[in-house]
């Protein structure tokens, strides 16, 4: 009984992995991996959206952002604007960053390295 209601429930939920887009009279076919873990982002991509994410923070000088710099030493930012970053970091790659795991992140190399060593990273 509880086997055959999940059939029927799975049937109804179940999304397509493929489906045909039309754009402009032109077929287009889009994929969706199953798998958030296949096509892990590689660490050139990281650092240029994490040197991204902090070169349009408002108080930040796009001109000295480097994958080395240090927030305060370096960009003269305060505690509360380097937990923005962390924040706009959270957002850019769909993370969660827990606490005591965000107060480490100091720099771009602290979050670079952070983002590419996540699992769920995308």
């Amino acid at each position: 009984m509880a086997s055959a209601l999940r059939s029927a429930i799975l049937r109804h939920i179940r999304i397509p992995a493929t489906h045909a887009l039309s754009a402009n009279g032109s077929r287009l076919t889009a994929v969706r991996l199953m798998s958030s873990h296949d096509d892990h982002i590689t660490k050139d991509e990281v650092i240029k959206r994490v040197l991204d994410v902090v070169k349009c923070f408002p108080k930040v000088d796009p001109s000295k952002v480097t994958p080395e710099v240090h927030f305060e030493k370096d960009l003269g930012l305060d505690s509360l604007d380097t937990v923005e970053i962390v924040m706009a970091l959270e957002e850019e790659f769909k993370l969660e960053i827990p606490d005591k795991e965000a107060v480490r992140i100091e720099s771009c190399e602290q979050a670079i390295e952070y983002v590419y060593n996540h699992p769920m990273s995308s």
